[in-house]
């Protein structure tokens, strides 16, 4: 896991999503969803060189069940991009880097 993604669950969602500065891109997966591994390293390098302009964040579906409620996810992964509280853009299935970054409004 690269040291710039936040791993969140059903108890710091809100501190680290909905009351950050600037947008933030969560992913929500399960260790088990093949598309899902293929994902993470795309996103984790978002992480990397994004650092101050985009708040990269996983969210592990399994270990947070409230949260796939919350937030209607049926399928993984799915990716939204939070900005002030809000959800601006989602997206479910794979993405690769240019579909994160057009979402996350980043360049």
């Amino acid at each position: 896991m690269a040291k710039n993604v936040k791993i969140v669950n059903d108890s710091n969602f809100d501190a680290e999503v909905m009351n950050a500065s600037g947008p933030v891109l969560v992913d929500f997966y399960t260790t088990w969803c093949g598309p899902c591994k293929m994902l993470s390293p795309i996103v984790e390098k978002l992480a990397d060189e994004f650092t101050g302009k985009l708040t990269v964040a996983k969210v592990d579906l399994d270990q947070a069940p409230n949260l796939a409620s919350k937030f209607g996810i049926s399928s993984v992964p799915t990716i939204i991009v939070f900005e002030g509280g809000k959800a601006k853009a989602s997206h479910t299935g794979l993405a690769n880097r240019q579909k994160l970054l057009d979402m996350a409004g980043v360049s």
